[in-house]
């Protein structure tokens, strides 16, 4: 999918969408893959993001699935802090009143400018649909809307 036209897209990935991506094949790892090759996806985080992506990927759930793909937490979580930029909001306002975490995704985004929050939350997140004017889509519906908008 060549890029000569637009800038890369300015995403922020959920944690949800980050652990899926860095441990398993499908969407979410496509979305990283684009941010890898760069001319298509930037992806943005926050401090308050990059902590819970080391508290997730440290519940005992995911502890099998990262000892099978001979990596760490740690690994994990440098690989994805080097590819993103890190943004520091200035405030974190109150949207997602039923998860405060989820205010932190917000936060990044409107920070980063992003285009796209990408979320795998169901209950929270993708209800919301859009927060000034960024969009919060699934991983499978950022990675049509990228097929869409770079086609040959």
């Amino acid at each position: 999918m060549p890029n000569a036209v637009q800038p890369p897209l300015r995403l922020v990935l959920d944690t949800n969408i980050v652990v899926a991506g860095l441990l398993w094949n499908g969407p979410p790892r496509r979305l990283i893959e684009l941010a890898i090759e760069g001319d298509i996806v930037e992806l943005f985080s926050s401090p308050a993001l990059l902590d819970e992506l080391v508290h997730t990927l440290g519940y005992a759930k995911f502890a099998d699935r990262i000892q099978t793909s001979a990596t760490s937490v740690a690994k994990l979580t440098t690989q994805y802090a080097t590819m993103v930029s890190v943004v520091m909001p200035t405030i974190v306002p109150r949207v997602v009143t039923s998860d405060a975490d989820d205010d932190h995704v917000i936060a990044a985004a409107v920070a980063a400018r992003a285009k796209w929050i990408v979320t795998g939350d169901l209950k929270h997140l993708l209800p919301i649909d859009s927060h000034q004017g960024i969009a919060i889509v699934s991983a499978c519906e950022a990675v049509e809307r990228i097929k869409a908008l770079y086609k040959s």
